[in-house]
């Protein structure tokens, strides 16, 4: 479970039962933290914004990774399978790629799903910050888009807060989690997150407030081995509504990518700051290295006991996450504790099978950086090949001659005046098939009446 998707869910089932409106669709289960949503439109107005409506038996898009019910997760599964598929050299096609680009707004901005990609986004279009980041993580790896990218970081710079972080939507108070993929996505186009200031703050100045120092926070048990339990070291969510901070095991995953100004596809590296090959002890130091260590720290003492960390839902507290174990791997090799990586990622080749085919591409993408990031081979991975179970979850006809996609030149999203996106093409081109074979069934028919006259 991923709390980089939480706010999102959360604000959908908020709306629901603010309203009443009996919205909804099922959830891969359920998220911690989150805000009443909110929907940029295209003239950058924060406005008041129903929920979508989840439809199970909706059609899937062509291009679009996945055969679930894409209304929720549509853009970020297809962020992280491209990304993965490129962090292990392989070419994701074209209908693909397009399809992404396809769901951008004018503004930049990409919502979790847009149904209609021809119709203009609105205040009823909820965009948000996670979604927009990981589309430019993904677009940035493939290349060839750098329009698409420009606008959608533009997009994301106008709406930083005031902390130096970013909430799921814009406006919305700043989490750890949408604050590290803004940053990546920063990273990711060549922008230095340190130089990216809103009233005097930095991005690295939002982790910093929703780090716990080292001694701090309570000893459950769950925390850092390393320190008798102690959560310091540790990165919450968001604060409480007192201003305090409670560890998040997928926040500090997250948080430790961030501090180090990396993406999803992250190397491995050789230890930040004080750490040395391995990370050792929490620090006191405050700066984006140190944040990182004692992160990567927190994170190692959690997973030495099982290899993997437990969901943070109410109820299913010993329940194993997955996917929040494999971004943890990827947090702790980035942060250059590889020995840390062994025991999760062991656990994770002889579990991961039935979750990720129930979760789908996002999960094998998941499962890829880590693999990637630990210095495994993502081909091998307990016996089996992640990348092909990843492109097994692809278009089945994702080629690069798609004949229902346009090309490249007409597939960009949104434009700010005129012009058509690929969607509209798409739809152009449809109608003119139908027109083409109504007019030829009425010519045979009246061919044939003249002939029996």
């Amino acid at each position: 479970m991923n709390v980089r998707r939480s706010a999102a869910v959360v604000a959908v089932l908020a709306v629901t039962a603010g309203l009443g409106t009996g919205l909804g669709g099922g959830f891969g289960g359920g998220f911690g933290g989150g805000f009443a949503p909110v929907a940029l439109a295209d003239d950058a107005s924060p406005v008041a914004s129903a929920a979508p409506s989840a439809s199970p038996s909706q059609a899937i898009p062509t291009g679009l990774y996945g055969s679930t019910d894409p209304t929720y997760d549509g853009v970020w599964r297809q962020s992280l399978a491209l990304l993965a598929l490129d962090t292990v050299e392989e070419k994701p096609g074209a209908g693909a790629v397009r399809w992404l680009v396809g769901q951008q707004c004018a503004s930049g901005a990409f919502a979790a799903y847009r149904a209609d990609a021809t119709a203009r986004c609105d205040a009823r279009t909820t965009v948000d910050t996670n979604s927009t980041a990981a589309a430019v993580q993904a677009l940035a790896a493939v290349g060839g888009q750098d329009a698409e990218t420009g606008r959608a970081v533009r997009w994301l710079k106008d709406n930083q807060n005031k902390d130096g972080g970013w909430g799921y939507t814009a406006g919305g108070p700043s989490d750890a989690n949408s604050t590290s993929v803004v940053i990546g996505a920063l990273t990711a186009v060549g922008d230095a997150p340190d130089k990216q200031k809103k009233a005097g703050n930095s991005p690295y100045d939002a982790l910093r407030a929703l780090a716990i120092p080292c001694g701090d926070g309570e000893k459950d048990g769950k925390g850092s081995g390393k320190d008798g339990g102690n959560d310091g070291g540790a990165f919450a969510y968001q604060p409480d509504k007192k201003g305090g901070l409670a560890a998040n095991a997928d926040a500090t995953a997250a948080a430790v990518l961030g501090s180090l100004g990396k993406g999803f596809a992250a190397e491995a590296g050789n230890g930040p700051g004080k750490q040395g090959d391995s990370v050792g002890e929490c620090v006191s130091g405050d700066s984006p290295e140190d944040l990182a260590h004692n992160g990567a720290d927190y994170l190692a003492g959690a997973l030495a006991a099982d290899g993997f960390l437990t969901s943070a839902l109410a109820g299913a507290e010993d329940q194993p996450d997955h996917g929040n174990t494999a971004d943890a791997v990827v947090a702790l090799a980035a942060a250059g504790d590889k020995g840390a990586t062994a025991k999760p990622l062991a656990w994770l080749e002889k579990n991961y099978g039935v979750w990720a085919a129930k979760a789908g591409p996002a999960a094998y993408a998941q499962l890829v950086f880590a693999a990637h990031a630990a210095g495994d081979d993502p081909r091998d991975f307990g016996g089996a090949d992640l990348v092909a179970q990843l492109k097994e979850t692809g278009p089945a006809r994702d080629v690069d001659d798609y004949s229902s996609i346009p090309s490249d030149e007409t597939a960009t999203g949104e434009e700010d005046g005129a012009g058509l996106g690929a969607g509209a093409w798409w739809a152009i081109g449809f109608g003119l098939a139908v027109v083409g074979g109504v007019v030829g069934f009425v010519l045979v028919r009246a061919g044939r009446k003249r002939r029996e006259a």
